[in-house]
């Protein structure tokens, strides 16, 4: 037992100097640490992820956009001059007809028989006629033997028929007129619409119902309106020729057919501020229809060298609109902009970028000014879109 307290305490000794050791170590080690930390100073904030865009210096076409109305170049209805039963329906539904071409045969007997009588009755004064000239000849030749009465009351008499034969060519001309009636042709070259009559009807000259509408398609116009401001603008770009006028549908995503402008009214509507125009497109293909509504894009100038950046780089706040760029340091800046143009993704700055600059489009959210970012490039071509003027 004596002999083994001394080992013991040995044993004792070396495990506490082992803990202090232990300890001394970590607690250095800790120290070391944080002074290295203290060095560094706080932690660097991680690089913002955005998309970029270059400001560009470009031509940019600038167009008005409106909703417009597709009319036909010319509409008409079609109506009988004659009364009558139909006898003929000649045309389709929908069908192209061609100007003169048989629409519609109504019963022409009674017409024709009208021409008979008038031309008849020609005939017959014509004899009349060929007997008075007899007449007045033969009272002529009898010289002293025929009284001056006699022969000016002949005379006369052949004045009267000759004017009755011309009635009577009048009365043959308006028969025949009405006999051609009967026959109801095309006055325009055009498409026919949904027929209000059928074989066997009665028509007459004096109702209002017409027989079919024809509307011409080629070419075909629409009408739509424009800001009154912008007048000026418009008549100036018409000095150098008709402005090109684009239709598409409603909701701008598909081109139907470009035109040119045609009509500018000639009264702006004081209720609305607005000025109507008519364009007039070819439409070989018919992609415009009488009726149909269409989004216009009207070109009035061509902006030269603008500066033009995508939508997404402007942004809004209270103290108006502003734009972040990227500095050769990967830094945000902001600047403060004005914008003249914009529609199709891209807009035109007048104040405040110039080309060459970097301008964010994506996650400003996360930016403040002077914050460090990592850039990827998105792509833009503003030449190809077109404006309006906000």
């Amino acid at each position: 037992m004596k002999k083994s307290r001394p080992i013991l305490w040995i044993l004792i000794i070396a495990a506490v100097a082992s803990a202090g050791y232990y300890g001394w170590q970590k607690f250095g080690a800790s120290q070391a640490g944080k002074t290295q930390t203290a060095q560094k100073g706080p932690p660097r904030p991680p690089a913002v992820p955005v998309s970029v865009a270059p400001v560009q210096k470009v031509d940019f076409p600038v167009y008005l956009t409106g909703l417009g109305t597709v009319q036909g170049f010319n509409t008409v209805q079609v109506r009988t001059r004659v009364d009558g039963q139909i006898d003929k329906l000649a045309f389709r539904e929908g069908q192209i007809v061609q100007q003169g071409e048989l629409l519609v045969s109504i019963d022409p007997r009674p017409y024709q028989a009208t021409l008979d009588q008038a031309k008849a009755k020609k005939a017959q004064d014509e004899a009349s006629l060929a007997n008075a000239n007899l007449e007045l000849q033969r009272a002529m030749k009898l010289g002293e033997f025929a009284t001056a009465q006699r022969v000016d009351t002949q005379r006369s008499t052949v004045a009267q028929l000759t004017a009755q034969i011309a009635a009577d060519e009048a009365a043959i001309a308006n028969a025949q007129t009405q006999l051609d009636y009967t026959q109801v042709k095309a006055p325009i070259t055009g498409v026919a619409g949904l027929r209000q009559v059928d074989i066997g009807n009665i028509v007459n000259a004096s109702t209002q119902t017409g027989i079919v509408t024809i509307s011409q398609v080629e070419p075909i116009s629409v009408i739509f309106t424009a800001p009154e401001d912008q007048l000026p603008y418009i008549t100036e770009g018409q000095k150098s020729g008709a402005l090109k006028v684009i239709a598409f549908t409603t909701d701008g995503k598909k081109t139907l057919a470009e035109g040119k402008l045609a009509v500018i009214n000639n009264q702006v509507d004081t209720s609305s501020g607005t000025i109507r125009l008519k364009a007039v497109f070819d439409n070989k293909d018919h992609t415009l229809w009488p009726g149909q509504s269409v989004s216009t894009r009207l070109l009035v100038r061509t902006l030269k060298d603008a500066t033009v950046v995508p939508d997404d780089a402007v942004q809004h706040s209270t103290n108006g609109l502003y734009a972040y760029t990227v500095n050769q340091d990967n830094k945000a800046e902001v600047h403060k902009v004005k914008v003249s143009y914009a529609i199709d993704g891209h807009s035109v700055i007048e104040e405040g970028l110039s080309a060459g600059q970097q301008v964010i489009t994506g996650g400003q959210f996360k930016v403040q000014p002077g914050s460090l970012v990592s850039t990827t490039v998105a792509s833009s071509n503003p030449a190809q879109n077109k404006v309006r003027q906000e």
